[in-house]
């Protein structure tokens, strides 16, 4: 079959089940083209076909014969959409990019020839390129960059005097389709492999018949606890024949009960054994509890619990009026990277060589180590490119055991890709919760006490966590704090984006919001009274100050009314306090290396802005290599550990090199290498020790999130339309990349506020959200206009003067959404996500 691709003319044989996707991926190797959802939904794949764009994932490979395809390597890279993508940081992981990018240029094309230089609005915008997912929530920058494109503002050749140089060091490989992720990666005599699953959501598996090699991947006590759990693994040269392989594979199952309640009487987890190997869905240890059957807990964070209890207690007896209590519920949200779970596996000499798609490759090649019996310098992960994680890529994962020991069985590489139903299943979830809370307040407007109890809905999962957090909220008024965790034949919930503190906040700041309004207060302003941070009390000060807040009038009783709400988050102050950063001079520049990943967070670009500022050198003369094992130790990206890990390093090896140098120039000192050091944090850590690499600080980061929102009474629907978020994390790095992350931050919780619920079968715990049609995650018209504020004080005792972010912007986001539609319509939400038909019942329109 001959097409013309990038204006030449090819001519490649197809077979009839293949799509243009799979054909230019794989025969022609423009891995540009991805596939994230396989069925025409996140627009990964898009292509021009004689200039229309069009979903190369569902195309027939047929369909193109003799016709024209433009690929995003085509454009060529001085596109004006691709200059002012990289100009405007329209983009974060990178992996939708290149899809954004040609749809973009499409629209851009059309209508210049239309309207010439003139703006399109941001509705224009978002029509042009709804067909577009960006689970990073990247949508702030790419109105930015489609906007500026159209209006002639990157015209040119590109290099025109004075040109802006990206703010994100990687942005040309991602705006060109260059970058490479793991799903890219193809071995000489690469095989596909293939993860069979169960059909039952509880069985013991017995004999498992094949007439090939396989890799079984079951428990030590051959359980399956949840549909879609991972049985056996097959590998074959397509994976179209690997699927067909996995469809002959035979497994025993003996059925047992489905748990889908945790008050049932079959166990999920019967033995000590079998709970110790219980999937967490915490980060860090977990708090000690008993079991009782299905359920473990209580796992108890009080301080003076017995005194807030009688103080309840009593306020129920008397009036009342200072006690709020109430149920809140929270979904389950599913990760749903766009870049699937991956992993490329290689055996060579004894070692194990791995392409994966992590957040964590220092830890994940330890793990690797331990679990397949290797010396650590026998284990190498690489991760050159990884298209979001948000807490779903931190240990070793299914995709990674099956490639692992596929390859083993068979001698070459094996790939293993996750596919987007699988990604729905079983590439993690953020635990649903239901918050039973009661909140007291006393006759001057203090915080009194309050009782939290957190039943965490984590599947076979353990350790949600939600109510343990609420220890360090609001001084230190009596609390009694217990979370349960309720055991089911469903999916395994993980760590997602600050585990456990956005369900949370949903219940406390909601009730928070009700003692101001029974109160007659200012919901900020008793907020500030009740919290002792002077970082969040400016922060307060300042929301306080915003017109949309200080402005905020009565909704009236209109179709369509307005509402503003706010809500307040801290989170602890992590870092890996082993962090190091090694620079060497080659062929005058320096040279960055360190075993960390960069996940569309900016992790290069923080290190080159250090390096780069600290030896006065221009953006060219500085490079940075990550995304390697065998580099200097790096921190994982998670618990917003990074950037005060790494900034602080590659601070300390500048200095060393600008010693070393002496009055030497770069080209003088060719091959000279330093290693810097994470200097160690003024006043200590308050752990004494790191734990698993991750050590905790002194101080907490904040949040204080402003939230408009208008809600159609009618329908049900609620939009935000206007969102400030003010953080206090210290030094910001990289301003313009920070402010991307809270943006995209701010994204993910209107989503997990509005849309996001995964849905299962009552009757086996099946995920029936399996695609990205039914599991739905906000695109670029969902997104409002977005204002954040940097609190940049108070952080002198931490080398660099920062601290993470990548959590602290979203925790409150969900809380202000419900805050706000309690102000447009007087009916407070208590159920997440707020579904249109919840509202209408609530307003009981």
């Amino acid at each position: 079959m001959e097409f013309s691709l990038n204006g030449k003319l090819v001519d490649v044989g197809v077979e009839p089940e293949e799509t243009v996707a799979r054909v230019l991926r794989e025969r022609m190797g423009l891995t540009g083209t991805k596939v994230a959802c396989g069925t025409g939904v996140c627009g990964t794949c898009t292509v021009l076909v004689d200039g229309r764009t069009a979903a190369s994932c569902l195309m027939p490979a047929g369909a193109v014969a003799d016709r024209e395809i433009t690929t995003v390597e085509g454009l060529g890279g001085d596109h004006p959409v691709q200059r002012a993508f990289a100009e405007h940081d329209a983009l974060q992981c990178g992996y939708c990019t290149p899809g954004f990018v040609v749809e973009a240029a499409a629209f851009m094309d059309r209508w210049r020839a239309e309207h010439g230089t003139a703006e399109p609005s941001r509705e224009q915008i978002a029509d042009a390129l709804a067909g577009h997912l960006c689970r990073c929530g990247a949508y702030a920058g790419v109105y930015e960059a489609v906007a500026a494109a159209c209006a002639g503002e990157h015209d040119g050749d590109g290099h025109d005097e004075g040109a802006v140089t990206p703010v994100r060091v990687e942005a040309l490989s991602k705006i060109t389709g260059a970058a490479r992720y793991t799903a890219d990666i193809a071995l000489e005599g690469q095989l596909e492999g293939v993860i069979v699953r169960s059909p039952h959501p509880h069985a013991k598996v017995g004999e498992i018949r094949h007439d090939g090699l396989l890799a079984e991947l079951l428990p030590p006590d051959r359980t399956v606890r949840y549909v879609g759990q991972p049985v056996a693994a097959v590998a074959a040269p397509t994976e179209a024949e690997a699927l067909a392989d996995a469809a002959r594979v035979e497994v025993d199952y003996t059925v047992l009960p489905t748990v889908l309640s945790s008050e049932d009487e079959t166990v999920v987890y019967p033995t000590e054994e079998s709970r110790k190997g219980a999937p967490r869905a915490n980060e860090g240890p977990l708090a000690s509890a008993k079991w009782n059957g299905n359920v473990r807990g209580p796992a108890a964070m009080s301080w003076r619990g017995r005194t807030a209890v009688k103080r309840i207690e009593k306020a129920r007896n008397d009036d009342g009026r200072s006690l709020v209590e109430a149920t809140f519920t929270a979904a389950v949200q599913a990760h749903t990277c766009m870049e699937p779970h991956g992993c490329v596996a290689r055996w060579e000499g004894g070692d194990l060589h791995l392409h994966l798609s992590t957040q964590a490759v220092t830890r994940v090649a330890e793990q690797a180590a331990k679990r397949w019996k290797l010396r650590p310098e026998q284990g190498h992960v690489v991760a050159e490119h990884v298209g979001g994680g948000f807490g779903s890529k931190v240990n070793v994962t299914s995709d990674m055991v099956a490639a692992v020991e596929l390859s083993r069985l068979h001698g070459v590489p094996v790939r293993v890709v996750l596919s987007r139903p699988e990604e729905l299943v079983d590439g993690g979830t953020r635990p649903g919760v239901r918050i039973e809370l009661a909140l007291l307040a006393d006759a001057d407007g203090r915080l009194s006490a309050f009782t939290m109890d957190a039943h965490g809905d984590s599947g076979v999962s353990i350790g949600s966590n939600a109510a343990w957090h609420s220890r360090f909220f609001y001084g230190n008024a009596p609390r009694r704090i217990r979370d349960y965790d309720h055991v089911t034949n469903r999916a395994p919930g993980i760590p997602f984006r600050g585990p456990g503190l956005p369900p949370m906040l949903w219940a406390l700041e909601q009730t928070v919001d009700e003692v101001a309004l029974r109160r007659g207060e200012d919901p900020i302003a008793l907020r500030r009274r009740w919290d002792g941070n002077a970082k969040r009390h400016a922060l307060f000060d300042r929301a306080s100050a915003l017109p949309m807040w200080r402005d905020r009038t009565d909704p009236g009783d209109g179709r369509l009314r307005r509402g503003v709400g706010v809500a307040a988050a801290n989170y602890m102050y992590f870092l890996d306090p082993g962090t190091k950063v090694s620079l060497t001079v080659e062929q005058g520049a320096v040279v960055a290396r360190i075993a960390t990943q960069d996940i569309g967070t900016g992790s290069r670009s923080v290190i080159a802005e250090v390096v780069r500022s600290a030896l006065g050198l221009r953006p060219g003369q500085v490079r940075v290599e990550l995304g390697r094992s065998d580099h200097a130790h790096g921190p994982s990206a998670a618990s917003s550990c990074s950037t005060p890990s790494i900034g602080p390093a590659a601070q300390d090896a500048a200095r060393r090199l600008r010693k070393a140098l002496g009055a030497r120039s770069l080209d003088e000192a060719e091959r000279l290498q330093v290693v810097g050091r994470r200097p160690r944090d003024r006043r200590g850590y308050v752990t004494p020790f790191a734990l698993d690499h991750f050590a905790i600080g002194r101080g907490f980061s904040g949040a204080v999130v402003v939230t408009e929102v208008e809600v159609d009474t009618l329908l049900g629907r609620v939009r935000p339309t206007r969102v400030w978020s003010g953080v206090a994390a210290g030094h910001v790095y990289v301003p313009r990349l920070a402010r991307s992350q809270c943006e995209g931050g701010i994204i993910q919780g209107i989503g997990y506020a509005l849309f996001e619920q995964r849905h299962e079968d009552p009757a086996t715990g099946t995920v029936l959200t399996a695609n990205l049609e039914d599991y739905r995650i906000p695109g670029i018209a969902d997104t409002p206009e977005i204002d954040v504020y940097f609190h940049t004080e108070g952080w002198d005792h931490v080398p660099g003067r920062g601290v993470g972010l990548g959590e602290i912007c979203t925790m409150a986001v969900a809380a202000s959404i419900g805050n706000a539609v309690r102000h447009a319509t007087g009916w407070r939400p208590h159920d997440l996500p707020i579904r249109p038909d919840l509202l209408l019942e609530g307003i009981g329109t």
